[in-house]
């Protein structure tokens, strides 16, 4: 697993695609003549409508350029890979835990950092817990390190998404 790479499920990278149109197609022309309309109102020095449209632009094309970087080095986790029956955890991995510290069973999927959200148990691939697990098998028990507190888990279950 290379960590620094942006691993992206297909539907990540769709969500990003149609994101990065939205904002060429529809965000990019209405800024553009958020501008013009804020030119047509006379002296820039002190126009503050002018001054918000061109914070905006800038945020908006700094967003596009980190949406077309991220997708030109997106690496896809492989439809193959993400249907194949899995015996190690691997990203795209859905795996069920036993956390003996707070002694409960958890459900997380590893993706890609770009697609983590821990509210929906989807973890980074770089986060602790999936260093921890990454390459192991059903029944292997490891420490989660890294953190302030480190906790031991036992892999119970592996499946794709």
């Amino acid at each position: 697993m290379e960590l620094n790479k942006n691993y992206l499920t297909q539907e990540g990278f769709k969500q990003l695609e149609k994101e990065l149109e939205n904002l060429i197609q529809v965000k990019r022309p209405e800024i553009i003549r958020l501008l013009q309309e804020a030119r047509d109102q006379g002296d820039l020095s002190e126009n503050a409508d002018y001054d918000a449209a061109k914070a905006q632009q800038g945020e908006i094309e700094t967003r596009i350029a980190e949406i077309q970087d991220i997708l030109a080095n997106a690496k896809l986790i492989s439809d193959h890979q993400a249907k194949t029956k899995v015996t190690k955890v691997s990203l795209g991995s859905t795996v069920e835990i036993y956390d003996y510290s707070s002694k409960s069973n958890e459900k997380y999927t590893i993706v890609g950092t770009l697609e983590a959200n821990p509210e929906e148990h989807k973890i980074s691939n770089e986060s602790p817990l999936a260093l921890a697990i990454y390459g192991r098998l059903i029944g292997d028990e490891c420490d989660v390190v890294g953190i302030e507190v480190p906790y031991r888990v036992k892999i119970l279950k592996i499946s794709n998404r």
